[in-house]
Order: C-alpha cells, then sequence, then structure tokens
C-alpha cells in the first residue's frame, strides 16, 4: 500500500473517531456502577432500571413518540401531494417556491421555535380559548417537517417520465388511482426518504418544542431539565438507548437502498 493510500485511511480513521468518541464513551459510562462520570468502578444496568422505572421519562417517551409518528404521518402526506403540486408548476415558479420551501430548512430553530409560539399564543387570544399543549407540539413538528419532505420527494419527481401520468389517464386510470398506481410507487424510495428523514428531526428537536409545548415534555426537553440539576447516570443510559434506535433505523434505510439498487441493477440487465 501506498503512503497515499495509508494517509487516507488515517485521515478518515481520525474523523470517524473525533465524531464517535464521545457517544462511545457515553455508553460505556452508561453501565458505570459509579455515578461518577471521571471513574469507572464496575459494570452494572443499574441505571438502566432506573431509567424504565421513572414515571416522568415514561410520560416524556410516549409524548415523543405519539408526536413523532403523527407528525411524520401528517408531514409526510402534506409534503408529498405539495411536491407534486410544485413540480406542475411553470419554471419561474418552481424556483421560486422551492426557494421559499428551503427558507425554513436554513432558518435558525430558535427563530422558528419563538415565532410559532408568538403564532399560536395570538391565534388562542383572537379565538379567547385555548393554549400551548399537545396540539401546538403537534402542530409544530408538522410545520419544521414539512419543507424536508418536500424536498426528499421533489428530485424523484424530476427523475419521473412526465408522460406516465397522462399515459394512465389515456388508459382509463382516474386521476387518483393514476397517482396511488402509477406516481407513488416511481417516488415512493423519496417519500420514505423524507417520513426517515422527519420523524429522526422530530424526535431530535429541542428548541421548536421548549416553546410550543406548553405544560407538555418531549424527552429532549426532558434531558435538559435534568441536566440543568446536573448530568445523571440514567441520562447517559437514554441516550445510548436513542443513539441505537437512531442507528437501527439508518440500518433499515441501508439496507432498502441496497434492495432498491439491486432490483433496478437486475431490471437494466
Amino acid at each position: 500500500m501506498t503512503w497515499h493510500g495509508v494517509l487516507k485511511k488515517l485521515y478518515l480513521g481520525a474523523v470517524l473517531f473525533f465524531l464517535y468518541a464521545p457517544i462511545l464513551v457515553l455508553m460505556v459510562f452508561s453501565f458505570n456502577a459509579s455515578r461518577s462520570r471521571g471513574n469507572w468502578e464496575g459494570f452494572t444496568l443499574e441505571w438502566y432500571r432506573v431509567l424504565f422505572r421513572d414515571p416522568n421519562i415514561a410520560r416524556a417517551l410516549r409524548t415523543t413518540l405519539l408526536v413523532g409518528i403523527f407528525s411524520t404521518v401528517i408531514a409526510t402526506a402534506i409534503g408529498t401531494l405539495a411536491a407534486v403540486g410544485i413540480d406542475k408548476l411553470s419554471r419561474r415558479a418552481k424556483t421560486f417556491v422551492m426557494g421559499i420551501s428551503r427558507i425554513p430548512v436554513m432558518m435558525p430553530d430558535i427563530v422558528t421555535g419563538i415565532s410559532l409560539m408568538i403564532l399560536f399564543m395570538f391565534v388562542f387570544r383572537t379565538i379567547g380559548f385555548g393554549g400551548l399543549g399537545f396540539g401546538t407540539l403537534l402542530l409544530a413538528h408538522v410545520m419544521f417537517n414539512v419543507p424536508y419532505v418536500i424536498l426528499s420527494v421533489a428530485p424523484k419527481l424530476r427523475q419521473l417520465d412526465a408522460n406516465l401520468y397522462e399515459a394512465a389517464l389515456d388508459l382509463g386510470a382516474s386521476p387518483a388511482r393514476a397517482f396511488v398506481q402509477v406516481i407513488l410507487p416511481e417516488i415512493w424510495p423519496g417519500v420514505v426518504t423524507g417520513a426517515m428523514l422527519a420523524f429522526t428531526l422530530s424526535i431530535d428537536d429541542f428548541m421548536v418544542s421548549f416553546f410550543t409545548r406548553g405544560e407538555m415534555q418531549n424527552l429532549s426537553v426532558l434531558v435538559f431539565s435534568m441536566a440543568r440539576r446536573g448530568v445523571q447516570p440514567q441520562i447517559n443510559a437514554l441516550s445510548t438507548l436513542m443513539f441505537l434506535a437512531i442507528l437501527a433505523m439508518l440500518f433499515v434505510i441501508h439496507k432498502r437502498d441496497k434492495r432498491i439498487a439491486k432490483r433496478m441493477q437486475n431490471f437494466t440487465n
């Protein structure tokens, strides 16, 4: 092996070590028998038992999963239909709308969270009832997830043959049936990617949730409130489980992409 190849591997290894060493340390210390974050005093599963017995964590986990699942389903449906509609616009209008769709993605989360909180409070004061809670938390997650779904589905629509939909209509299919049986299967990888991204972002979000939650707590807000009193060992256990869940999700996506690529290769051959 040449020096050039050795240097490339060393550089790659250094980058991966820099990215994942903190996570590995956190995972190891989630099994530490000591509350200390600097001394190893033996292996234990006590902090995982404490984690699963904590009612506050159970409520926060339930809220996180409910908001994540519902917001993903709603945002995926809205984002997919929006991407299809945008694709039918003229070139100038499409460029303008896609540019607007990217603004929420690039906007700092604190700006999004505060602006949504102000909007919700203004609406509640105008109609005379309501307040921040599960509904506003869910709606906020839907709103910041829709642009990500649009940006995931749009490339698949650009790769789509524009005549497929018209051909399905000419063969007697209704517009809804043509979309479900012809268009949707072609853009399905983008839809799934957008849905997985939306779910991951919803699970991970803190800033928007903090300003729109009311009395509700999801996991990120709960971890923040726990960390202010000092990092507890059960936070290490919770972070480890969340990391493994995201890792499993990425593994599923990778296997799906490999199956799709293999199927396309067999089809072209």
